[in-house]
């Protein structure tokens, strides 16, 4: 089966109210879905660029900014469902802080169905800054979720960098993983970029990067961005020799077609089988290094 994605670059703005993000939105999402792409994928704090219409004292602050976004959590999730329904899209709507109670909030990536239906992924290892936040929480379950292409796995930005949450999404059946990132510094881009490649490399499946751009200085959170759009696959017969199908370094979107089947049969004659041999690595032997003295 194959299947066109479209992975965002989406730069952020200053929208005066919910109303232009919504529109800002609706628009970049037109446009990937004209072009015939099935499954789009927006950045991790995306929910965060309608906090430019918040008084300036309060979406200049991180904590007045998550408590003034809640209200706007129904009309995010109903936009994101209707966006999905017009363009008969999966739609992976970035990501909203949300408040679970107690004053705790969880960085959340919803992933919508064509008939608007939607389950969630929650971030599962913090950054610094979010730890820092000291009202950010790390979430507790890894999932996959079965859409009408396959089965597909969501890393949210920092948890692409981690292997074992990809691989035990391979495990469960995906063979595409979604990595919404917001990255503010080109380390970190970086970071997010070999996270990608290698966990394409190892279990020998798409990722696909969506990523933030430009610059917010009314934000504490959006105040720069870096990285680049992306779909990675594995580097073996059949794919590109770099391990990227497409890269937009400008535009909005960096759109791919992908062939999954051909994930299944390449692995036949690949030069290499990274998937099969991970065992490898958990004989006694090997799961502990000996020091050994000279």
């Amino acid at each position: 089966m194959k299947l066109k994605i479209a992975v965002a670059r989406y730069s952020i703005g200053e929208p005066l109210a919910f109303s232009d993000f919504a529109d800002r939105v609706a628009g970049r999402v037109a446009g990937a879905a004209a072009s015939g792409a099935q499954l789009l994928v927006l950045p991790e704090y995306l929910a965060f660029e309608s906090a430019a219409s918040l008084p300036a004292d309060a979406r200049g602050d991180l904590h007045r900014s998550l408590a003034g976004l809640q209200p706007r959590h129904g009309d995010y999730l109903a936009l994101a469902a209707e966006l999905a329904r017009r363009h008969s899209v999966y739609l992976l709507a970035g990501t909203f802080l949300l408040d679970v109670g107690g004053g705790r909030y969880r960085n959340r990536a919803y992933f919508m169905a064509p008939d608007g239906r939607h389950g969630f992924q929650d971030k599962l290892t913090l950054t610094g800054y979010e730890r820092d936040a000291a009202v950010i929480e790390p979430g507790d379950e890894l999932k996959v979720f079965e859409a009408d292409f396959g089965r597909v796995g969501i890393d949210i930005c920092y948890d692409i960098e981690f292997p074992l949450y990809a691989r035990a999404q391979v495990e469960a059946g995906a063979r595409l993983l979604l990595a919404p990132s917001c990255t503010d510094t080109e380390a970190g881009a970086t970071r997010v970029r070999v996270g990608c490649q290698a966990r394409a490399l190892e279990n020998q499946v798409f990722v696909a990067c969506a990523v933030t751009a430009g610059e917010a200085h009314w934000s504490p959170v959006l105040d720069f961005n870096s990285g680049r759009a992306a779909v990675y696959t594995p580097i073996d017969h059949g794919f590109p020799a770099s391990g990227i199908a497409v890269q937009a370094d400008g535009g909005d979107w960096a759109i791919e077609e992908l062939d999954l089947e051909l994930l299944d049969a390449f692995k036949q004659e690949a030069q290499v089988a990274n998937v099969t041999d991970w065992p490898e690595q958990l004989r006694p032997g090997v799961t502990r290094a000996r020091v050994e003295s000279l």
